[in-house]
């Protein structure tokens, strides 16, 4: 799997469940870092009752500290007033055209640097769909919806999620999605051709040899040359920093007084920044599949890598009490054939489609793919059976729909700027390949399936032409108003002691618990966790404190 931090995974998703995520994938690292840049201190309700899911209340919503919140510095917010050099931009004017079946469309403009915000432009995409004034629906604005990534799309993502959303939700507000700066529309990054990029995601992630040892780290820094040579100065400013900056920008410019937000995956990371920028500014925002911002890369790795293990537990304590579960009727026997196919793979690719073979990286890619939602489950089944019968390409085909791959063999910007945002936003966790080597065997113990391949992966950004920006923090956003921070309990992609971190972090935070598998809850069709956000967004009264919902 070569993706680098949290890429949410959802317009494979997103077109069939509103719930999104986005690639909220596989966390990365990157090189020496300068001082953190401001605002950086360089120091260093009630819930609706349940239909399909059930709630419960606990007494404490953030049982867990922050982890390392000793050891880091919290963001600083920004000054209450806009500074006279940004109030341009704050006065722009949006021109709304009709666009992409029935939604409207506009661009706007923020700086490239705002530290010099005369220095040059960046256009940014932004599309909406209006409230659909029904009868008695108060309008409450916009809402800004965040599939995330970093990398995932917002435009794509609310048009393909608009129709599904809560009638009510609909009814009050208009849904607005924007493409972060580097992202889709919005001044993309660029990196690979497809070709190339198809080489990238099969290359061997967990090497054996020096010589694999050196064709990883030549894949990697194909990578970064190449996002240096077609990107220009937008890759050293897609921060996430810079992104939240954006989107007061938007909310200025749409007339909202406070942001209204609901961010998936790293959008959590988006909003909870903000709110850490913009505390005053804060309305009602919804963190699903929250992040942790006091983590460091090496860190987020290493627990992102436990959470594919546990989400693979799942998966594999329900195939094995299936009568065609190809690995196997016990959870043990599961675990030992996946091991099995993955060094097998190793040693000799599998036809796939067409010229392409199953190499064991996006084998790998493939089982993490199904780990973001149960719904996929039954197509790993089958294609790990396809597997064991010598045809690679069903996990093949779930490998590129991580990666968003077309039938043409293009690729999307997501995995561009997947790489670009993180790579900015935390310093790199390893400076050699022999520093990988080291700590394998605390990966291993995390995740004895992806912990290999994710302590490998990590070491992409250490070969990064931009230099870091960002540092680990906490976000306390003292002053704001409630924000809901929903974690799911066996989330693959963004651990649940993610969301207890950063619910204790928030001044305000609360904490929604779903108790069951796949990546992030709201939208998943179970309406204890959608009854207690949507009353939080229409009511502005949040969830009660400890709530946790299940099947």
């Amino acid at each position: 799997m070569r993706p680098v931090q949290p890429v949410d995974l959802l317009r494979t998703v997103s077109a069939l469940t509103v719930a999104g995520l986005l690639l909220s994938g596989c966390t990365g690292g990157r090189s020496a870092a300068p001082a953190p840049r401001s605002p950086i201190s360089a120091d260093g309700g009630s819930s609706a009752g349940p239909a399909s899911g059930s709630a419960s209340s606990a007494s404490s919503a953030a049982s867990a500290p922050a982890a390392g919140s000793a050891a880091v510095t919290p963001l600083q917010p920004l000054p209450e007033a806009t500074p006279a050099d940004l109030a341009p931009y704050y006065a722009q004017q949006l021109t709304w055209q009709s666009c992409d079946q029935g939604f409207e469309c506009t661009t706007f403009k923020v700086p490239t640097d705002y530290d010099h915000p005369s220095a040059g432009q960046l256009s940014l995409a932004a599309a909406r769909q209006r409230a659909d004034g029904a009868p008695g629906a108060a309008h409450l604005g916009s809402l800004l919806l965040n599939p995330g990534g970093p990398g995932g799309s917002a435009v794509e993502y609310v048009e393909s999620v608009a129709a599904g959303y809560n009638p009510a939700v609909r009814a009050a507000y208009d849904l607005v999605g924007f493409d972060p700066r580097g992202v889709g529309r919005s001044s993309p990054v660029s990196c690979l051709s497809g070709d190339r990029m198809d080489a990238y995601a099969a290359v061997d992630s967990t090497p054996d040899t020096p010589a694999e040892v050196d064709q990883l780290v030549a894949a990697d820094k194909e990578f970064a040359a190449g996002c240096a040579q077609h990107s220009g100065a937008v890759l050293g400013h897609v921060s996430t920093v810079e992104a939240a900056r954006d989107m007061d920008v938007l909310r200025a410019l749409l007339g909202d007084p406070k942001l209204a937000y609901v961010g998936k995956s790293y959008g959590t990371m988006l909003g909870a920044t903000y709110a850490g920028l913009f505390p005053g500014k804060v309305g009602r925002l919804v963190l699903d599949g929250a992040m942790d911002p006091s983590l460091d890369a090496l860190t987020g790795n290493r627990t992102q890598a436990g959470g594919f293990e546990t989400a693979w537990n799942a998966f594999a304590k329900d195939c094995v009490s299936r009568s065609d579960c190809p690995v196997g009727s016990s959870e043990q026997e599961a675990g030992h054939q996946l091991d099995a196919l993955f060094a097998s793979l190793d040693a000799k690719p599998l036809p796939g489609d067409g010229p392409r073979q199953l190499t064991e990286a996006q084998a790998t890619t493939g089982v993490i793919q199904a780990m973001y939602a149960e719904f996929l489950w039954p197509q790993l089944r089958s294609a790990l059976q396809a597997a064991k019968d010598g045809d690679g390409g069903p996990l093949l085909r779930l490998s590129d729909s991580y990666y968003e791959r077309s039938g043409d063999g293009s690729y999307p910007n997501l995995m561009f700027a997947n790489m670009a945002v993180n790579c900015l936003d935390l310093p790199a966790p390893f400076a050699t390949p022999d520093d990988v080597a080291r700590v394998v065997p605390d990966f291993q113990q995390a995740s004895a399936h992806f912990g290999r391949d994710m302590a490998w992966m990590a070491l992409a950004c250490t070969y990064w032409p931009v230099r870091p920006t960002g540092a680990a923090h906490t976000i306390r956003a003292a002053g704001s108003a409630p924000i809901v921070v929903v974690g799911t309990t066996r989330d693959p992609a963004t651990p649940y002691a993610w969301a207890q971190s950063l619910a204790g972090q928030l001044e305000a935070g609360r904490l929604l618990t779903y108790d069951g598998d796949g990546h992030t809850a709201y939208g998943r069709h179970n309406d204890c966790v959608d009854s207690a956000v949507n009353h939080y967004l229409l009511e502005g009264q949040p969830p009660a404190q400890g709530l946790r919902c299940s099947k």
